[in-house]
C-alpha cells in the first residue's frame, strides 16, 4: 500500500484548511476549554478525534454508504445527534452550580468532555458523509490496499484535527482562566456554553442531506 507523497503533502494541506476553519467541533472545543480549563478541551478535542477515526471504519466498512442511501436512516441518525447537543445545552443554561472562583465547581471533568465529545461527532451524519465523499478522492486502487490508503487517510485527517484543537484549547484555556476570575462571566459562561450547544443542535437539524 502506497500514497505518493505529493498526494500526501496535497490531502495534508487540505485538511489543515478544513480543520482550522471554525465548525462545530471547533466551537464545542473552544466553549469547553473557555469553561473548564485546556485539559477539558484537550480531551473534547481527543473526543472529537476518536469520533472521526470511528467515522473512517464505518466509511471503510460501507455504514456511511448506507447512510447516504437511507433518507430514513440519516433523518434518524440526525435527529439522534441533533437531540443530544441540545440537551447537553439545556442542561448547561439550567445548571446552578454555584461559581466558585477558586475551586472551579461547576466544570465537567476531562472524562466527561472525552466522552460527550466522542457522542456528538459520532452522531452527526454530515461528518459521515463527509469522509464517504472526501477520502476516496485520494485513493488510487493502483497504488494497493484501497482500504488500508483510506485508514491512512482517515487518522492524518484525525491526527490534524487533533493537533488543532490543541491549539484552540491553549489559547482558550488561558483566556478562560482569566474570564474566570470575573464573578459575572462566571454566572453566564453556562448559558453562553449552553446556546452554543442548542444552536450547533439546530444546525445539524436544519441540515439537509
Amino acid at each position: 500500500m502506497l500514497i505518493e507523497s505529493s498526494v500526501l503533502v496535497t490531502y495534508c494541506l487540505v485538511v489543515l484548511g478544513f480543520v482550522f476553519i471554525p465548525g462545530p467541533a471547533t466551537l464545542l472545543t473552544l466553549a469547553r476549554a473557555t469553561t473548564s480549563g485546556t485539559k477539558v478541551g484537550i480531551a473534547t478535542g481527543a473526543g472529537i478525534t476518536a469520533g472521526d477515526f470511528l467515522h473512517t471504519l464505518m466509511a471503510v466498512i460501507g455504514i456511511s454508504a448506507i447512510i447516504a442511501a437511507s433518507a430514513t436512516l440519516f433523518a434518524i441518525v440526525k435527529s439522534i445527534g441533533a437531540g443530544y447537543l441540545v440537551y447537553l445545552g439545556i442542561r448547561a443554561i439550567l445548571d446552578r452550580s454555584p461559581a466558585d472562583l477558586g475551586q472551579g465547581r461547576g466544570r465537567i471533568t476531562a472524562r466527561l468532555a472525552f466522552r460527550q465529545a466522542i457522542l456528538a461527532e459520532v452522531l452527526n451524519p454530515k461528518t459521515a458523509l463527509f469522509f464517504l465523499a472526501f477520502l476516496p478522492q485520494f485513493v488510487a486502487p493502483e497504488n494497493g490496499s484501497v482500504v488500508g490508503q483510506l485508514l491512512v487517510l482517515g487518522l492524518v485527517f484525525a491526527m490534524i484535527g487533533f493537533f488543532s484543537t490543541i491549539v484552540y484549547s491553549v489559547a482558550a484555556g488561558g483566556l478562560g482562566n482569566i474570564l474566570r476570575r470575573n464573578p459575572t462571566v462566571l454566572r453566564w459562561q453556562g448559558k453562553v456554553v449552553g446556546c452554543i450547544y442548542c444552536g450547533l443542535g439546530i444546525r445539524l437539524a436544519l441540515q439537509e442531506r
